[in-house]
């Protein structure tokens, strides 16, 4: 059985399951200009996972995107938290309604145990509202933020 609460935050995942993320974030960006980034830790410093989620994001330096269209998805695993956050230029197309779904599906997968199909499903969805509002334009492209998942304590 996975036991969540002996893991350091680097070894949550399986070599596999972090691919399967990385992956799902190489294959969103590849349709839109949009910026996605995974940032992954064992507890949430605060109480509100949003919250932490923004001081992530501007840690990142992801609002320095040229389109403002960074989103974040934000796990703090063992106190079992998370947040998706967009930045301004994204946030103004797709609204908290989207955001807010992200998170229930997050949580159902999660809640089967599926922590990194869970995420990736929820990128796959990001990619796609991304693509809608901001497609991919070969001529002018260009990847402003790293694909790999960041780690914290």
């Amino acid at each position: 059985m996975f036991n969540l609460f002996r893991k350091k935050a680097t070894d949550l995942f399986s070599t596999e399951e972090k691919q399967l993320i990385t992956s799902a974030i190489q294959s969103a960006e590849h349709r839109t200009s949009g910026e996605v980034r995974v940032y992954v830790e064992s507890k949430c410093s605060y109480m509100n996972a949003l919250d932490r989620a923004v001081e992530i994001f501007n840690k990142l330096k992801m609002h320095e995107t040229a389109q403002r269209n960074a989103v974040l998805v934000y796990v703090a695993l063992k106190d079992r938290q998370l947040a998706v956050y967009g930045d301004k230029g994204i946030h103004e197309k797709v609204g908290d309604v989207f955001w807010n779904e992200a998170v229930k599906k997050m949580l159902s997968h999660f809640n089967a145990n599926n922590y990194a199909k869970g995420i990736a499903h929820v990128i796959e969805e990001i990619g796609e509202a991304l693509q809608s509002h901001f497609p991919y334009d070969a001529k002018t492209d260009i990847n402003e933020l790293p694909d790999d998942i960041v780690f914290g304590r």
